[in-house]
């Protein structure tokens, strides 16, 4: 027999699918920046109550991937060319501290055992990006990044570039889906930094996430021209 708190434990399993799937739906460009939706639509899309879905759409929003209008429901974020130059100039600037702590701590290897279903990630990642094939980069980048954070930083830093990614990705999917040349402009070091990593080669590692900076500034003034 279920114990009293199984209620609570379903709802939020429930909210957190919810909100898993409407993520992905944006990530994949399926619900586009600006698309608006009701707590009612989306309950009736999935055949759920409303609670579930409110609190799920609260979390997406607290995220920064929705916003919320009390009148209208909720509305995907729109972030513009120069949030994404933002995004790049943060990440780059939080992974370059994450390196020099390192360094101050001479902690500059991690364990290879851990990094190795972290380089399985970065060889997903590096093949689905040199073939342009955006469905399966996404995953892979995502949790490639995150795994990468957890081998080399706290959670709480993990967890702020993690949510960050996932930001630069909405913005970024209608843009690359939309660009026949795309390919060009997607990262494809991954096993370049991750075995730069394992072996503490700290100068590489710094070489590539400022690389990729460089790169994503270049995207980003393609897309204002």
């Amino acid at each position: 027999m279920p114990g009293p708190g199984s209620t609570s434990v379903t709802r939020s399993t429930l909210r957190q699918q919810i909100a898993d799937a409407l993520r992905d739906e944006v990530l994949a460009g399926r619900l586009p920046s600006g698309q608006e939706f009701t707590v009612k639509q989306i309950a009736e899309q999935y055949g759920v109550s409303a609670t579930p879905v409110r609190e799920a759409l609260v979390d997406l929003s607290a995220q920064g991937l929705l916003d919320s209008d009390q009148h209208r429901g909720f509305r995907v974020h729109q972030f513009s060319v120069n949030d994404y130059r933002e995004m790049a100039e943060t990440r780059s600037l939080v992974i370059d501290g994450i390196i020099q702590h390192a360094e101050r701590q001479g902690r500059t290897r991690v364990n290879a055992k851990a990094a190795v279903p972290v380089r399985r990630r970065a060889e997903e990642a590096a093949r689905a990006a040199r073939c342009g094939d955006l469905d399966i980069l996404i995953g892979y980048d995502l949790r490639f990044w995150r795994e990468l954070g957890a081998i080399v930083a706290n959670r709480y830093i993990s967890d702020f570039l993690h949510q960050l990614r996932v930001q630069t990705w909405v913005f970024s999917v209608p843009h690359l889906r939309a660009d026949p040349e795309a390919r060009d402009w997607l990262f494809t070091a991954y096993e370049t930094l991750i075995d730069a990593v394992v072996a503490g080669d700290m100068g590489e590692a710094r070489e590539v996430i400022f690389a990729y900076y460089e790169q994503s500034l270049a995207w980003a003034d393609r897309l204002d021209r």
